[in-house]
């Protein structure tokens, strides 16, 4: 086998569980055997690579979990760690370990946050698939049989542990996949603190149906001896919350808003955009500062969510970087704002964060003129039906007008009409036959048709179509427009992976203008 990055995507590949496989199971296994099997197969896995669960603890890390935001508060934390390396020896390499990725499988595993690049994704890759191919040969097992790697997030996880700990990393962000209690990141036995964002109903399949039961899950982070801190939860989830705590003899603090980061009036320009990052960025700042405090690399008050803010802090959280969240791209003719929501609680602070681009980015006389507005919206494994009336009700609440859009095109994931599927971004665990016949995309244009008959509805088999029609919509708008005016507005939202897929097309297809 080749061991170059493009190999190590294909065989990444191979480990996805196919839809055919999710259904049978979903029909044939209980979900609570499915998730109480989940840690004692995931610390076989990590023997079979020669590490045990104490091995973690040298990552000093900081696990991560919740519903809304977890990825972004990561990406804070990990942010204002880095701000500290520099001056601490102690402190000289930040491993963030997120997903799902974007564009490339080599974001979800950052150090000092920068991505791997290829040629350490291949080489860590390869050495785990080695180790796991050798132990099956030591256990009389044929190495080649798919029963001797772990499905793909699990693989991801044990490799970016070994990555972290091959390079030294000597303080890490994990964020959980799904869950926390049965997720497969929480083999990390002693990590210096734990962070619950925003808590909402979402993969009820595997965490329950109601919000305490997917507490409880997100709850089994917490650790003895260990700090939590949450963000501000409903009550009956903030109940379900102390009550683990209370379980494991631990704290855990539900972190109100730092002084210099409230909406409206906080001097500190966050690097992700969008009022409810202030939320994210507070449970940033506790929970980095406990991180801090632990490893003895700073002198941090006690008091730092009632104080001003360290200066460091501060920069951390303005170079906060992170793709597809609250977005905003320019180009001649179009501008997109870009921001993934999968659950009603996230689509809908997308909707009211792209409402906010409306009013401040849109000349008086857009909405009276009816000047072209796009959506392009897709969510392939969830109510996607629920998720559009919901964008439509928290943008026509917010604007008030009853057509958000005048143009609402539907697409699947597939990335590109020709080549299909980036290799990074191939989703084996969908209905191709839903994707082939567009049931999704057909339903939600029937669904957006009854609620607001007067946007004019496209469906599209690819993201490159979907972004094509919104270019070509602009470019004939620019067309009877004076050269100063404004470009088309374009939203483009729901799925993370819709996301991923439009950043790569536009990247790699940019705008041309034709002579």
């Amino acid at each position: 086998m080749a061991r170059s990055y493009e190999a190590a995507i294909t065989a990444l590949n191979s480990l996805q569980t196919n839809y055919a496989i999710v259904e049978e199971l979903r029909r044939s296994t209980s979900r609570q055997e499915i998730n109480e099997r989940s840690l004692p197969e995931t610390v076989e896995w990590l023997r079979r690579i020669g590490y045990t669960p104490s091995d973690l603890n040298q990552l000093n890390a900081v696990h991560v979990a919740g519903t809304k935001g977890k990825g972004s508060t990561s990406a804070f934390i990990s942010s204002i760690l880095s701000q500290y390396t520099e001056t601490s020896p102690g402190l000289h390499k930040i491993g963030l370990y997120t997903s799902p990725h974007l564009r490339f499988a080599r974001e979800r595993i950052q150090i000092n946050n920068a991505p791997l690049s290829e040629e350490q994704f291949a080489l860590y890759f390869f050495e785990v698939w080695d180790r796991l191919e050798n132990s099956a040969k030591i256990a009389g097992e044929d190495p080649t049989s798919p029963e001797t790697k772990p499905q793909y997030f699990r693989y991801l996880t044990l490799m970016a542990f070994h990555t972290y700990l091959s390079e030294g990393v000597n303080a890490s962000v994990i964020e959980c996949g799904i869950g926390g209690q049965y997720d497969c990141t929480n083999v990390i036995e002693k990590p210096k603190a734990t962070a619950i964002t925003s808590l909402g109903i979402d993969h009820t399949a595997l965490l329950g149906t109601t919000i305490e039961q997917i507490a409880w899950h997100k709850g089994g982070i917490i650790k003895s001896g260990v700090r939590g801190f949450a963000a501000p939860q409903p009550p009956s989830a903030k109940e379900v919350l102390a009550k683990r705590a209370e379980e494991k003899s631990t704290k855990l603090d539900i972190i109100a808003d730092h002084p210099d980061l409230r909406p409206g009036t906080s001097q500190v320009k966050l690097g992700l955009a969008g009022d409810f990052q202030y939320t994210n960025a507070s449970l940033a700042v506790a929970t980095a500062a406990e991180v801090l405090r632990k490893t003895g690399v700073a002198d941090i008050s006690e008091n730092v969510m009632s104080e001003p803010l360290p200066a460091k802090f501060t920069t951390g959280l303005e170079k906060t970087r992170l793709g597809g969240r609250c977005e905003t791209r320019f180009e001649k003719n179009v501008s997109w704002y870009i921001d993934g929501g999968h659950t009603l609680e996230s689509i809908r602070l997308a909707g009211q964060w792209f409402a906010s681009r409306i009013q401040a980015d849109s000349s008086s006389s857009d909405i009276a003129t009816k000047k072209p507005r796009i959506l392009i919206f897709n969510q392939q494994t969830r109510n996607s039906t629920a998720l559009a009336r919901a964008l439509h009700e928290t943008l026509a609440a917010a604007l008030g007008a009853e057509v958000p859009f005048t143009h609402a095109i539907f697409c699947t994931n597939i990335t590109y009409k020709q080549a299909g599927y980036r290799p990074d971004l191939v989703s084996m665990n969908t209905n191709a036959d839903d994707i082939e016949r567009l049931s999704v995309q057909k339903s939600l244009a029937e669904a957006w048709n009854s609620i607001d008959p007067h946007a004019q509805t496209q469906v599209f088999g690819t993201i490159e179509e979907a972004v094509d029609f919104a270019r070509e919509v602009a470019a004939e708008e620019r067309k009877v427009l004076q050269k100063d005016e404004a470009p088309v507005m374009t939203f483009v939202t729901g799925s993370l992976h819709l996301v991923g897929g439009f950043l790569d097309v536009v990247e790699t297809k940019p705008f041309v203008e034709m002579a």
